[in-house]
C-alpha cells in the first residue's frame, strides 16, 4: 500500500501594486454563500438593490433567495455567469456605462474593497449617487481605521499568471466621510461588523 501524499495548499490570487505590496484577494469567502454579517446589513436596506462589482454574486444570490429585487454588475463575463448560475440578476457592464434604473435605486452596495473600482473613490461615488433614488442609500465596506487610503495601479497574481495593469484605491474608515461629501452624498456614520468596517450615505 502506497503511502498517500497531500497535495500543496491553493495558493489565492493578491493585487500586487507597482512598488511589489501585496494586498490578498479573498477568493474563497467571494465564492462562498452570504455570511450572517452581510445577510444582516442586507436586511437594513430597501430595494430595489444594485451589488456593484458583485463577483460570483452572494450578495445578489442572497437578495434572490428572499424574493428580493436586485441587480448585481461587474465587468467579467465569468463572474456574471456564475452569479446568474446562483439564480440571480447580473449584467456585465462597467458601473461607468449607462445601467437600468439611474437615479431609481434604493440601495447600492459596495463590498470587497469595490470602493477601490477605477482608482478614484470620488468619481465611482459620484456615479453611487446618479444611481440611487433621492434619499437612497449606499453601503460601502472600507478598510479599518489607521489604514493609508491611497491610489494604486495594481495588477492581479495568480501563480504563474500575471494580468494587466490597472487603476485601484483603498480608502480608510477615517476618510470616507471627506469622500462622500466630495460625491454629494451625505455620511451617515461607520459601522464595525466582525472585523469589516462599513459606511453608510444617503443621497439628499
Amino acid at each position: 500500500m502506497s503511502a498517500t501524499r497531500s497535495l500543496p495548499p491553493r495558493s489565492q490570487p493578491v493585487l500586487r501594486t507597482t512598488c511589489g505590496a501585496a494586498v490578498e484577494l479573498n477568493v474563497d469567502r467571494w465564492r462562498a454563500e452570504a455570511d450572517h454579517i452581510e445577510r444582516s446589513l442586507l436586511d437594513t436596506l430597501m430595494d430595489p438593490v444594485m451589488d456593484v462589482g458583485c463577483g460570483p454574486g452572494r450578495i445578489v444570490a442572497a437578495l434572490a433567495e428572499g424574493g428580493r429585487v436586485a441587480l448585481g454588475v461587474d465587468v467579467s463575463h465569468a463572474a456574471v455567469a456564475e452569479t446568474r448560475r446562483r439564480g440571480a440578476a447580473a449584467l456585465s457592464r462597467s458601473i461607468f456605462a449607462p445601467l437600468p434604473g439611474e437615479n431609481r435605486w434604493a440601495s447600492v452596495v459596495l463590498f470587497d474593497g469595490n470602493i477601490g473600482i477605477g482608482g478614484d473613490p470620488v468619481a465611482l461615488l459620484s456615479r453611487v449617487r446618479g444611481l440611487l433614488a433621492p434619499g437612497g442609500m449606499a453601503l460601502i465596506e472600507v478598510d479599518p481605521p489607521g489604514v493609508v487610503s491611497e491610489r494604486l495601479t495594481v495588477r492581479i497574481e495568480h501563480d504563474q499568471h500575471r494580468g494587466p495593469w490597472f487603476a485601484w484605491a483603498r480608502v480608510s474608515a477615517d476618510d470616507i466621510a471627506d469622500h462622500l461629501i466630495e460625491a454629494r452624498l451625505e455620511p451617515r456614520g461607520v459601522e464595525l461588523c466582525g472585523d469589516r468596517w462599513f459606511a453608510r450615505a444617503t443621497r439628499p
